[in-house]
């Protein structure tokens, strides 16, 4: 008789809330056995993202890429402390990824495989840039690097819905009390007129580490010209990917498929030491 499918070895969680700076980030580990000391693949969330919203995303990636997985909630998102008192200013995104490669060195970690959705895909890139030595390999998931009349669109879509729709509750089982300054930090800083000229091309060609990108053919709040100018703006070797009928969150969409080449782009850094640091 045919035999099933063995089931995926479990993965080792630890939940954990890391002191900085002062207060306090929470952190979530998963440690698939016989994984490496590094590098750890470390998940950035999107604007209004947290562990929680990751779902089982982070898990699979444990068990498909046989690296051991941390992912935390920025301050002011899902259990960490709330925002501090300064005003977001027009660099919030430059100024967080020092703070990411801050967190990393916390947590012991040298060398890192940065996954990020949204925010967190520029914030990869963004931290890859201020200590290249620290990033092994980046991949990223609907990332921005330039403002598009077709993110303002959305995130004014997005503003409606927060006004007419359930979303603020959807958003507070994540976020709590911090829900309302976690949609404004986004929508509110975005919307400025002055944010309108922002734009992070120029670090990009101190990123120097492999690179995939990812990016929904259908999302909601970018184009393929930000596929295009990260991937051809890198210093490190780009491989980019249109997802067909995906929109802004592919990880959801299809986990599935987002982790197969996840793993298949790691795979391939591993079996070369010099790019992965292995």
């Amino acid at each position: 008789m045919p035999t099933s499918a063995p089931s995926p070895t479990p993965v080792q969680r630890e939940d954990f809330s890391l002191p900085f700076d002062g207060y306090e980030l929470q952190v979530r580990r998963l440690t698939p056995p016989g994984a490496p000391a590094q590098p750890q693949l470390v998940l950035l969330h999107d604007s209004l993202g947290c562990i929680t919203l990751w779902r089982d995303f982070p898990e699979l990636l444990a068990q498909a890429t046989g690296l051991t997985v941390l992912a935390y909630d920025r301050r002011g998102y899902g259990q960490s402390a709330p925002f501090g008192p300064e005003p977001r200013t027009k660099r919030y995104l430059e100024e967080e990824a020092a703070n990411v490669n801050r967190v990393l060195a916390a947590c012991g970690i040298a060398r890192a495989v940065l996954l990020g959705h949204s925010d967190g895909g520029t914030l990869a890139l963004l931290a890859a840039a201020l200590e290249p030595a620290r990033t092994a390999a980046i991949i990223t998931i609907g990332a921005h690097v330039f403002v598009e009349d077709v993110t303002l669109a959305g995130i004014r879509a997005a503003q409606e819905q927060y006004r007419t729709t359930d979303l603020p509750a959807r958003l507070a089982r994540y976020h709590g009390p911090k829900t309302e300054a976690v949609f404004r930090a986004w929508a509110d800083t975005w919307l400025q007129p002055e944010f309108r000229s922002w734009n992070v091309e120029s670090y990009l060609p101190r990123v120097t580490c492999p690179v995939l990108v990812l990016q929904g053919t259908e999302d909601e709040y970018g184009t393929a010209a930000q596929v295009t100018a990260i991937a051809s703006g890198v210093a490190g070797t780009a491989t980019a990917h249109l997802l067909p009928g995906l929109g802004h969150s592919p990880q959801r969409q299809a986990p599935a498929a987002v982790v197969t080449l996840a793993a298949e782009f790691v795979a391939a850094g591993l079996g070369n030491s010099s790019r992965l640091g292995r």
